[in-house]
């Protein structure tokens, strides 16, 4: 895991409760260094002692733990194995770790098999939910990846660690092991500084210089983040103020937050520290808002759910602050949540291990959160993976945007990278997104030149329109993750419609409108079910009343004779081939007469209309029923021969010469 990140997650927890006895000397001996987080000695004695064959709960716990806080997590999903292989209760924290020390190495389905056993331990974790919610994260992350995004490594990385990355005037600032002078155990690199590099107009970096004034110490300094007027940085620290070092009663020293003021020598000076800086927690990664009235900060001060929490905090005029309110269970989980972010829009990001990801600490999203927070909204805050490649299987944090420039830097232990943690580049792609197709008919399926095709917004607020040529081919540029319709229509054609989102990536979207004549040409000797797609009247066996879907489509027929009233139809009447024939043509007739009867009734003249059963004798399938046809058939096939047909005899004066 990146270094500040660790910095942060060991003040934030007592490692693991009480480190159990040791099984010999050797684990013992290293015992202080792992409660003070020496890791990298700790791991080399502990599996000094297991490769010697030794095998306990407490020593795999600790070997296990070691390398999940370097993030080796091939060494750390080993040993977390070992562990589970002992068949011994452990704190069921222990499967959440296996399951991210298995992300971490791309194990996905065993990661997911851990973790549905964490939440079985711990139904009420927000972890475990978190996961259930979405088991099929895996293939959200992939939606919302981008291929078009190719990330870059800032030449003024260094083989040590390099994160958290914030603009101010013409540099960029961030942090850096690179000073030299004391180690720190945890890692055995330096600690680490405040430094600037300023950029040219060419986009290159010069050389990394500390920032001046009194923010820089012999202990760690981090995560700074500016004002909108530039008179105050507020940036995290060890508890140093003053020369003097502060540890709780466990021996640990918590991170702080501070506020400089610029100097008029352009220098940082006139250190304050925050009035809700506790020796008890830690309050670190201070992001603001636009206008600098809300400050976002991380933390696990009393009323955090998990590790460490994302907190806001109202700015006053004067740059102090007013009391933290934490953002509530949408963002935070029982996990670490650190490194939050304000862009210009108000959207917060941060890093999670709380919620499914791909690995470590992943960076989220939640749009428009800066807003809801300002109007008091409830603690619902919707949030998404950014996806890759911003995300990995290691850990990735301290995302920044310059929604003007286009620019974003981000921190990752990934690997490829030159040091421990290293800070990335890369230039937001413009979007182009295209929805196309073609209007076509919805029963032939031909193409339909001139019908036009119009997009709107969510709202319903028309956007553009195009009406299609020959090809019947339509195009629209369209904005990403928006919602939009588009409708095609044409005279004497009903229009057919979709709604649709689009995606946060490059792609074209291809979609076929269907529209269907609504105006035919009608010729005498046309059948009306078939001119005008009026489905066949049915009867039920044995049965001349008309059923009530039948009276449904019979009131089609109804509209169009009101519509011609020089149109004469022939209503036609069929029976299935069980009963006699003679009993069957009778029914049919029946049947016919009731039809007509039915029209007549509802204003239809007499004389315009003719009725005639024929039985069996015009079958539309093979469900004969005569001894040498055994066709078994089903009622569904008998029924489709219990039919009336509507035939124009006339119209306008012409006739049919059709043979009965």
């Amino acid at each position: 895991m990146k270094t500040i990140s660790k910095y942060i997650l060991v003040t934030f927890v007592s490692l693991f409760a009480t480190i159990a006895l040791a099984q010999n000397g050797k684990i013992q001996s290293v015992k202080d260094d792992y409660r003070d987080f020496a890791y990298v000695k700790t791991s080399e004695v502990l599996l000094e002692v297991a490769n010697k064959g030794y095998k306990s709960a407490d020593l795999f716990q600790k070997l296990a733990n070691s390398f999940y806080f370097q993030n080796k997590m091939e060494d750390a999903a080993k040993w977390y194995g070992e562990l589970m292989n002992m068949e011994e209760v452990v704190d069921p924290e222990y499967y959440f770790r296996y399951a991210l020390a298995l992300k971490g190495i791309k194990d996905y389905e065993g990661s997911d098999k851990w973790m549905k056993k964490f939440n079985e331990l711990k139904p009420d974790d927000l972890r475990g939910k978190a996961f259930l919610s979405k088991v099929d994260y895996k293939s959200s992350i992939e939606e919302l990846s981008r291929e078009d995004i190719e990330i870059v490594n800032l030449d003024i990385n260094t083989e040590l660690s390099d994160f958290g990355t914030t603009e101010y005037e013409n540099s960029i600032v961030f942090s850096s092991a690179r000073g030299g002078g004391r180690k720190y155990r945890w890692n055995e690199e330096p600690y680490l500084d405040l430094y600037a590099v300023e950029k040219d107009e060419e986009g290159n970096f010069g050389e990394a210089k500390a920032v001046e004034g009194e923010v820089n110490t012999k202990y760690h300094e981090s995560s700074a983040v500016f004002s909108p007027n530039g008179k105050y940085m507020f940036f995290t620290r060890n508890n140093y103020h003053r020369l003097k070092y502060k540890e709780d009663e466990s021996g640990i020293n918590r991170l702080q937050l501070y506020r400089a003021t610029l100097s008029d020598d352009g220098t940082w000076d006139n250190i304050h520290k925050i009035h809700f800086n506790s020796i008890d927690y830690s309050v670190a990664h201070p992001a603001l808002n636009l206008t600098g009235t809300k400050l976002y900060f991380a933390s696990d001060m009393p009323g955090t759910f998990g590790q460490s929490d994302i907190f806001v905090v109202d700015v006053n005029d004067d740059g102090t602050l007013g009391e933290p309110e934490n953002l509530g269970t949408s963002i935070n989980t029982e996990g670490q949540e650190s490194f939050p972010f304000i862009n210009t829009n108000g959207d917060l990001y941060y890093s999670s291990t709380g919620f499914p990801g791909l690995g470590g600490l992943d960076v989220f999203k939640s749009e428009g959160l800066d807003k809801k927070v300002k109007e008091g909204s409830n603690r619902n805050f919707p949030i998404q993976n950014v996806g890759k490649p911003v995300n990995s299987a290691k850990d990735d944090f301290g995302y920044y945007e310059n929604l003007v420039t286009k620019r974003v830097y981000f921190s990752s232990n990934r690997e490829g990278g030159k040091g421990s943690d290293d800070i990335y580049t890369f230039e937001i792609p413009e979007l182009k997104l295209l929805v196309e197709g073609t209007v076509e008919d919805l029963n032939s399926r031909e193409l339909i030149p001139g019908a036009t095709v119009i997009l709107y917004d969510e709202n319903g607020n028309e956007i553009m329109r195009d009406t299609v040529g020959d090809e019947a081919y339509f195009n629209f540029e369209v904005d990403p993750k928006k919602e939009y319709l588009i409708r095609a229509e044409k005279d004497k054609y009903t229009s057919d419609e979709k709604r649709f989102i689009t995606p946060n990536k490059n792609q074209e979207l291809k979609m076929v409108l269907l529209i269907e004549q609504d105006e035919q040409q009608i010729e005498p000797c046309d059948d009306l079910a078939k001119v005008l797609d009026i489905p066949i009247i049915y009867f039920d066996f044995d049965k001349s009343i008309i059923r009530y879907d039948a009276e449904i489509e019979i009131q089609k027929v109804l509209a169009v004779l009101t519509k011609y009233p020089t149109m004469h139809i022939d209503i036609r009447s069929h029976t299935d081939c069980r009963g006699a024939a003679t009993y069957n043509e009778k029914l049919s007739d029946k049947r016919a007469q009731s039809t007509r009867q039915y029209l007549i009734d509802n204003g239809i003249d007499a004389d315009r209309l003719t009725a005639k059963g024929y039985g069996e004798a015009r079958l539309v399938n093979d469900c004969g029923c005569e001894p040498s046809n055994d066709s078994n058939c089903s009622e569904e096939e008998h029924q489709l021969n219990r039919r009336s047909e509507f035939i124009i005899t006339s119209i306008n004066g012409k006739t049919c010469e059709e043979k009965e």
